[in-house]
């Protein structure tokens, strides 16, 4: 069944290049995690900015074909925010640079902050230069899903401060000891998210729901490119959300999908 509720990708996208293969695409978590969302019948508006330039161009083509809502993909005067890559070992990607562009700068209007009040629930990062704006989407009923990536305990990004505006947290627990994993969810959950999940590569995934964790594993494929694994995994998981599943079920969703996506060379 498909649902009728809204859904935002607010702040950072930006074109991977791979100089190396001489290959390049659209891409950033929440522009990835929107377009698997649109793939699976759920409305999807992108709230951005993009540089005049061929970059930009290919953002609001790749976009626009997928169906997703560009009213609000700002284009500014400026380069597009690109990250170079390297693809090693035929699937290991690497990242080498990012270059921000139009993307420094980046502040949203009155009118986009609107705008995206409007949505059942929005995606965001620590990079999109919209984090300050969450207390107030919250207080408007926006459900808030956040990507931290591997920054959880990074004393740079101050994320102790953002959780209470979060409802759901996920996160990559590379670099983090098994052993204390659960206890640091147990802390990220106290400080008001509704549910806290790790990914934790080849392991598979674990959330906490405040009451209890559960578990779930990957589904083998075959790897072309691990690029996109974790933001498909969180728009299966999405996915399972807007559905009412339960958290197990929502987990496999995210599994499933992203050993799709990692049997390929794009992240979507």
């Amino acid at each position: 069944m498909m649902t009728e509720k809204k859904v935002a990708a607010v702040g950072f996208c930006c074109v991977d290049i791979y100089e190396n293969i001489n290959e390049w695409y659209a891409t950033g978590n929440g522009i990835d995690w929107g377009i698997h969302l649109r793939r699976m019948g759920v409305p999807v508006s992108a709230v951005s900015v993009v540089g005049k330039d061929g970059y930009g161009d290919e953002m609001k083509r790749t976009l626009a074909s997928e169906g997703i809502d560009i009213s609000h993909l700002r284009t500014e005067s400026g380069a597009t925010c690109i990250t170079r890559m390297e693809l090693h070992d035929g699937t290991d990607r690497v990242h080498l640079e990012s270059i921000d562009g139009v993307m420094e700068h980046y502040v949203i209007t009155d009118e986009e902050f609107h705008f995206v009040a409007e949505h059942e629930l929005l995606h965001t990062d620590l990079f999109g230069n919209v984090l300050d704006h969450l207390p107030a989407w919250k207080a408007a009923g926006v459900k808030i899903l956040m990507d931290f990536s591997i920054f959880t305990k990074n004393p740079e990004y101050h994320c102790m401060d953002i959780f209470p505006y979060v409802d759901y947290v996920f996160f990559s627990a590379d670099g983090i000891e098994r052993d204390g994993l659960r206890d640091w969810m147990k802390e990220i959950h106290a400080c008001g998210p509704e549910l806290v999940t790790a990914t934790l590569g080849d392991e598979g995934s674990l959330s906490y729901d405040g009451r209890q964790f559960y578990t779930c594993g990957i589904v083998p494929a075959k790897v072309v490119n691990t690029v996109g694994a974790g933001d498909s995994y969180i728009a299966g998981f999405t996915f399972g959300l807007l559905q009412g599943d339960s958290v197990p079920a929502c987990m496999a969703r995210g599994a499933e999908l992203s050993s799709q996506v990692i049997s390929g060379f794009k992240p979507y």
